[in-house]
């Protein structure tokens, strides 16, 4: 992936179809659905793709259980079918899993089993396996670590989890082989107006600081929690007010050893003592506990959990394990921002969201904005933006979408008969591209963790890493496994990365940004 060739392409003098801005489960989306059209696209991303939002996910891909008590039939089904497209798509990096919920009193077994019953039927054909329950021995033999005063059984239903940042690098390139221009690091810097409409935007190159305007028929902020960045340039343009679009909420996620929760089953407490959701998730050889649900103002690249946060995650999972993790066994801590969307008022927008989850906003400039949603149902939103588009006449309507049966790339494997995902990271991360890393110099030299050197070349070269932390924590994703781990490596990696790229692999700084996911709030 020749970085120079792409910047080279950005100076060319060119109308693309459409512009994305932001490299995220939703502009990759987005920016892969409209290249499969066959319309000319670019992408850029300030930072590397998924280094906000879109790498922080509890890792699961779910119809969203908890949905259905709010009675929203319509978005659990459409997350259910998304779910089975996502894991055909991209079997190397999305997979079933089983889930287990506790019972510790007699009346959780009908009243949880029949909201999964309606969770199978609303899935159809599209199910992953049927609930069952459980009496306590099975439930001990799926959890052997849960506390067993007072089990009275469980109940083990279905959904999937997946590898969010390598399914976010599978979709840029996956766009890339259809023509889409997808740049990282480079930052949109403004958007282009004349006569009152959105006519593309400048951006600017982090690694060089040329400036590069684009033009663009149609420009798509998918910005997540930064979108009202972009619409308060756009309304001050156009002269109209801008009513904030989003509310940011923080999700923690603390990473332990397997040790805490053997097995290949998750553990799902659907209400904990506040009336919050616990997850405990096997992923890549650790396990996942989160997560939470935390209004923040601020909109840190970086954010820090708060005291009362990792608190309640390590209080509720004393309340389930025999063995309670504490502050000393956490291996990483992470947190990502939700764009929560708030409800638009009347100012002159096109604010009607196509799914109560997620909305799409048209401005009078013809900016399309996208935000809120969940990396299952990315796939469907991206159609409901091109679908917005069509209906806006800024695009002229193509061929249908293709993306529902568009294997990404590495997925051409048998979804079946290959290492779960709870196991640890290897050379089967990279589907039918195994192959390709295998032929690189210093495939039989391991830096530490299972990472090779030829994968830290194939990740400068196919996968547009450029710095320890694109390798460390986004193609191969030590950082949110083993923080400490990650940092003691990123010299070996770094040194690997200049061979490669001849730019600065920002060692030093990755290595304080891995000594922050170990920091606990006091």
């Amino acid at each position: 992936m020749n970085r120079q060739h792409l910047v080279a392409q950005l100076a060319r003098p060119m109308t693309y179809d459409v512009a994305v801005i932001g490299g995220g489960a939703t502009g990759l989306g987005v920016a892969l659905d409209a290249a499969a059209r066959g319309f000319s696209v670019v992408l850029v991303e300030a930072h590397d793709f998924a280094k906000g939002t879109s790498s922080r996910a509890t890792k699961l891909v779910h119809g969203g259980v908890r949905y259905l008590a709010q009675g929203n039939i319509a978005l659990v089904r459409e997350a259910l079918h998304e779910r089975t497209t996502l894991l055909h798509n991209a079997p190397h990096l999305a997979q079933p899993l089983p889930f287990v919920l506790p019972s510790y009193r007699y009346w959780e077994m009908p009243f949880y089993g029949a909201g999964l019953k309606i969770y199978d039927a609303l899935a159809g054909k599209a199910g992953l396996g049927a609930t069952e329950f459980l009496n306590s021995e099975e439930t001990l033999a799926c959890l052997p670590t849960v506390r067993t005063d007072g089990l009275k059984g469980g109940i083990k239903y279905w959904d999937g989890q997946f590898d969010d940042a390598r399914l976010a690098l599978a979709l840029a390139r996956t766009a890339a082989s259809r023509g889409a221009l997808v740049v990282n690091y480079c930052a949109a810097t403004a958007l282009r107006h004349e006569d009152g409409k959105v006519v593309g935007l400048s951006c600017q190159d982090q690694e060089t600081g040329n400036i590069h305007d684009l033009k663009a028929r149609c420009v798509i902020n998918a910005t997540g929690v930064w979108v009202d960045e972009f619409r308060q340039q756009d309304g001050d343009a156009i002269g109209r007010p801008v009513q904030a679009m989003v509310a940011p909420s923080q999700g923690v996620h603390l990473v332990v050893d397997r040790a805490f929760l053997p097995g290949d089953h998750a553990l799902m407490v659907p209400k904990t003592a506040d009336g919050r959701v616990l997850f405990g998730v096997p992923w890549l050889g650790k396990v996942i506990l989160g997560t939470t649900d935390t209004p923040r103002d601020d909109l840190a690249l970086e954010p820090r959990p708060f005291r009362e946060e990792l608190e309640f995650i390590l209080n509720e999972s004393a309340r389930y394990l025999t063995r309670a993790p504490g502050r000393a066994d956490i291996r990483s801590l992470w947190v990502g921002l939700r764009p929560l969307v708030k409800p638009q008022g009347d100012d002159g927008d096109d604010t009607k969201g196509l799914s109560r989850e997620h909305t799409v906003l048209v401005s009078r400039s013809g900016l399309v904005t996208v935000t809120g949603g969940k990396w299952t149902t990315y796939r469907a939103m991206a159609e409901d933006v091109l679908e917005k588009c069509f209906e806006k006449r800024l695009l002229e309507r193509a061929c249908p979408g293709v993306t529902a049966d568009l294997k990404l790339i590495g997925g051409d494997v048998p979804a079946t008969g290959r290492p779960r995902m709870s196991e640890a990271q290897g050379l089967h991360s990279f589907g039918s591209e195994a192959a390709a890393v295998l032929a690189l110099e210093g495939a039989d030299r391991e830096l530490g963790a299972g990472l090779t050197e030829a994968m830290v070349r194939f990740a400068a070269r196919s996968e547009y890493a450029r710095t320890a932390e694109d390798v460390l924590a986004r193609r191969w994703r030590l950082l949110f496994l083993d923080a400490r781990l990650a940092g003691s490596l990123a010299g070996a990696v770094g040194a690997i990365l200049a061979q490669e790229t001849g730019v600065d692999p920002q060692v030093a700084a990755f290595e304080r940004l891995a000594r922050l996911y170990l920091t606990l709030p006091a």
